[in-house]
């Protein structure tokens, strides 16, 4: 009688590991979707096959800490097209990972706070250890909405990291991650480096 509830236990782990699992793979068909519907898409269709991305690894799904900061300036985030995007810090989050505490920071787009379907709208961009090798050199983004953080807390899926459109294409603003969001770590999780011919915008 005492198998009963091991083998309880590892049906209920291997049926989340697949139901997360489907999870992320219906995230990515959607997140692919997105680029044949959007009109200022650097991918056509044809070019989706050169997306990547690592296995779903519910390891790099956190629960952070979150300190909501008060009274921040806007300041000028760098692109990789030489200008820049005003944002202003909303929030330091704290999680472990990989037996590591870490501490990241939420940004707002002062730009999009100011139209309502995007005012909840907060921006996660970082680089970690894998740039240039897995992933892609300039960072990856994660996009999360004010109305995630619940009693100070907010989930932080690694798993859901993209490239931004400077990944595919240059003559896009693609914010430059700041220094406090490059993380001494491998974030073996999210998207994987484009392995199609890079674009040129007119």
């Amino acid at each position: 009688m005492k198998l009963l509830p091991i083998l309880f236990l590892v049906f209920s782990l291997n049926s989340f590991a697949q139901s997360y699992t489907e999870q992320i793979a219906k995230h990515r068909d959607s997140y692919k979707q997105d680029f044949v519907k959007e009109a200022n898409s650097p991918l056509k269709e044809a070019d989706l096959n050169n997306l990547h991305f690592f296995d779903a690894d519910s390891t790099y799904k956190v629960i952070a800490d979150v300190e909501i900061l008060k009274n921040e300036k806007i300041f000028k985030m760098p692109t990789y097209d030489g200008t820049s995007k005003e944002f202003f810090r909303f929030a330091k989050i704290k999680f472990i990972l990989n037996s590591k505490e870490t501490v990241m920071t939420l940004y707002k787009n002062v730009a999009l706070a100011g139209n309502p379907a995007f005012r909840n709208l907060l921006f996660l961009p970082f680089t970690d250890e894998t740039n240039n090798k897995e992933t892609y050199g300039g960072g990856r983004y994660i996009d999360l909405s004010s109305t995630d953080i619940l009693n100070n807390k907010v989930e932080i899926d690694f798993n859901k990291a993209y490239n931004p459109y400077c990944a595919y294409s240059d003559g896009y603003r693609c914010p430059v991650p700041p220094e406090e969001n490059d993380l001494q770590l491998e974030i073996k999780a999210g998207e994987k480096l484009y392995t199609g011919e890079k674009k040129h915008r007119k």
